[in-house]
């Protein structure tokens, strides 16, 4: 019985959708099915007359019209997300009795969608932000909600203060200003205020918060869980998200052209990769740590703004998360998914950290607010499992109930729905003793603010460092009370490292006057640092750059070899249409260059022949290239393309080839992009 389930669990929740996916009909229709002759023009009384309050087709159109949009979230409220499933890679029975973690040959349908933070529904996908990165598991036990985020700490270790960092980070009251942006006053007087948020700083003003492709990013639970074995025995466990494609980020200069150039860079290119067979692909990782070696840590295991070095508890990879679907329609699926971490399945509990157990309470009452009661009846948020209780009525109740009976116990209905005598097949709580006196305290355990701040930065490359200096630096130049920024630097910074804080600090104008830091300490864990080559070049966007008289067999031969790697190409030229190559043929154009700016591709290559001297006199082209140099990007130029680059004093080396064989230009280029940036770039001046 169990296998029909397993196997019938994926197939089910696509009925259930497809049950509520209709194609339009060949007849218009008031939403009750009533036939329309006229579907242009409102009833009035005579051809110039008054409109006619009966108007019933009129009144149900526009009042749908006026209630289109639900209440956006308060935060994550820019989104995308897509289809996939699960699949668990080892039994881990040892561990959880959840169903889904059993067996290796079941795929369990999952619904993922990734946000950032601080943002209106209106804003861009690439400003400074985290990013919440939701699965939602339907599995045959039930839903399984694990919402976590691409950093893996959080700013408070108390729920209790969540409004107060929303507040504080969302626009500013009085004007609305700045959108989707932390750099204001607000912001930086609360973190300045608040020293555990001083770790989550350093990811924040990292690349991490920068994220090139959703497909590029980390995932973490952020929060010590507990899994729970049939024999009743649980371990405390850390869930992560390890990309296929690797961790890689935007630059802050193109994060800030691609709000302006492509305001849905990340989920265009969800969607695409989707649409294009490339599907992103991530691993799921599980820190498991005894419960009776969970005081063995320098840190409590409760406090959301720590993590578990890998170097101390490794992570063991144990599943594999595909997308392999796109939404049918973005504000049914993506807008109407409700997540909540309080939904869980048997094997899966809670810890007392004090920020996940404000958030069990959070979620669910801001999906109430958002859709109602009944949100959970929604074609995207219904279980695949069956759902029979006794709860009745409320906003938008999709289900008709049959029978008088809505109580439990009864004997009207034979006593059902009842409870489950199965244990394997019902939730319980585990059994975690409790005692002690009721208090608002927090406990010695968490007092410690800044050695994870001060591991973190001791684990970054040169080039990470910098950007984490440009950062702060750019973040406090925009804050106007100096009060703030001083606080910031004295309170924070120089608790973090001296080097940091004297940086800074020579960037924003101020002076150190702190003289009580902390003593920071000088441990590392390299498994923090992005600063690692990628293992493919999958699913990442090559520029060729072509005029008329550009080698087709050259530029084909290119296309080939990167296709082959699983990059995109886009031939870009002066204009949109097709380019004549030097053999007659017209090879068709992908994208005009004014709609193509460099900051959307991770490499350009220019190839030789008559074409290059055509580019070489075009300052879209010139300019296309030097920014593509100047954010570190692989450059590659084939024979006369060449001249391109010592027009502009870009010489071979660091991620800029050169060559007339296209075989040995793609096989240095492939190398080149697997950097995805060369850093030595960044910090060297560009050639005027």
């Amino acid at each position: 019985m169990d296998e029909a389930r397993q196997t019938a669990a994926p197939a089910a929740k696509d009925q259930d959708l497809a049950r509520a996916t209709q194609d339009p009909g060949p007849h218009l229709t008031t939403n009750q099915g009533l036939r329309l002759a006229d579907d242009q023009n409102t009833l009035r009384a005579g051809a110039r007359g008054p409109s006619l309050l009966e108007d019933f087709h009129f009144r149900e159109k526009i009042t749908h019209f006026d209630h289109e949009r639900i209440p956006e979230r308060v935060v994550h409220a820019r989104g995308a997300a897509a289809h996939g499933y699960f699949q668990v890679t080892e039994d881990l029975s040892d561990l959880t009795m959840a169903s889904l973690f059993r067996d290796p040959a079941k795929r369990t349908p999952v619904f993922v969608r990734f946000s950032t933070v601080a943002g209106s529904r209106g804003s861009a996908d690439t400003p400074r932000d985290v990013r919440g990165f939701a699965v939602k598991f339907y599995t045959d036990e039930g839903v399984w909600d694990l919402v976590g985020n691409n950093i893996p700490v959080f700013f408070i270790q108390d729920a209790i203060k969540f409004p107060d960092v929303i507040h504080a980070v969302k626009p500013e009251p009085h004007n609305e200003i700045p959108q989707a942006a932390s750099a204001h006053d607000t912001f930086w007087d609360f973190v300045s205020l608040t020293p555990e948020s001083t770790h989550m700083l350093m990811w924040v003003m990292s690349d991490r918060a920068l994220p090139r492709s959703f497909a590029m990013m980390e995932g973490f639970g952020i929060h010590s869980f507990r899994l729970v074995n049939a024999q009743g025995q649980a371990h405390f466990v850390k869930f992560h998200w390890k990309p296929r494609k690797g961790v890689h980020s935007l630059l802050w200069d193109e994060a800030q052209k691609i709000a302006g150039k492509d305001p849905d860079f990340n989920r265009r290119d969800l969607w695409e990769a989707i649409e294009d067979g490339d599907f992103p692909e991530w691993e799921l990782g599980l820190q498991v740590v005894a419960e009776a070696d969970a005081g063995k840590f320098p840190f409590d295991l409760l406090d959301p703004t720590k993590i578990i070095p890998e170097e101390d508890v490794p992570v063991r990879r144990v599943g594999r998360l595909v997308l392999d679907r796109n939404p049918d329609n973005f504000f049914a699926e993506t807008e109407q998914v409700a997540f909540c971490p309080a939904h869980v399945v048997p094997g899966i509990d809670f810890s007392d950290d004090p920020l996940l157990q404000g958030r069990l309470f959070s979620y669910l009452d801001t999906q109430i607010s958002r859709l109602g009661v009944n949100f959970a009846e929604l074609p995207i948020n219904r279980p695949v499992s069956a759902m029979s209780n006794n709860q009745r009525d409320g906003k938008l109740r999709h289900r008709i109930d049959r029978g008088r009976v809505s109580y439990f116990p009864n004997s009207l209905a034979g006593g059902c729905p009842a409870h489950s005598p199965d244990a394997m097949a019902a939730f319980r709580t585990y059994a975690q003793p409790v005692s002690g006196q009721k208090l608002r305290v927090r406990s010695e355990s968490f007092a410690d603010h800044f050695s994870q701040a001060t591991l973190f930065w001791n684990s970054m490359s040169p080039w990470e460092k910098d950007h984490i200096v440009d950062a702060f630096s750019f973040e406090l130049n925009m804050v106007g009370t100096v009060a703030v920024k001083q606080r910031v630097l004295d309170e924070l910074l120089v608790n973090v490292a001296d080097d940091l804080a004297a940086r800074v600090a020579e960037k924003t104008g101020l002076t150190i006057q702190s003289t009580r830091r902390s003593q920071p300490h000088q441990q590392a864990s390299p498994a923090l640092s992005m600063d690692r080559p990628a293992d493919s070049i999958r699913g990442r966007k090559v520029a060729i750059l072509a005029a008329e008289g550009v080698d087709a067999t050259q530029l084909g031969a290119v296309q080939t070899r990167l296709h082959q790697e699983g990059a995109k190409t886009e031939v870009i030229a002066a204009v949109a249409g097709s380019v004549k190559a030097a053999d007659g043929s017209a090879l068709p154009v992908d994208r005009p260059a004014p709609n193509a700016p460099s900051v959307l591709y991770d490499a350009v290559v220019i190839p030789g022949g008559a074409a290059a001297t055509a580019l070489a006199g075009m300052g879209q082209a010139l300019h296309f290239v030097l920014e593509s140099f100047a954010h570190g990007k692989p450059v590659a130029a084939l024979g006369e393309g060449a001249e391109i680059l010592k027009k502009m004093s870009l010489a071979p080396g660091d991620g800029v080839v050169t060559g007339t064989d296209v075989d040995k230009v793609m096989h240095e280029l492939v190398l080149a992009m697997k950097q995805h940036r060369h850093h030595g770039r960044l910090t060297a001046a560009v050639p005027a």
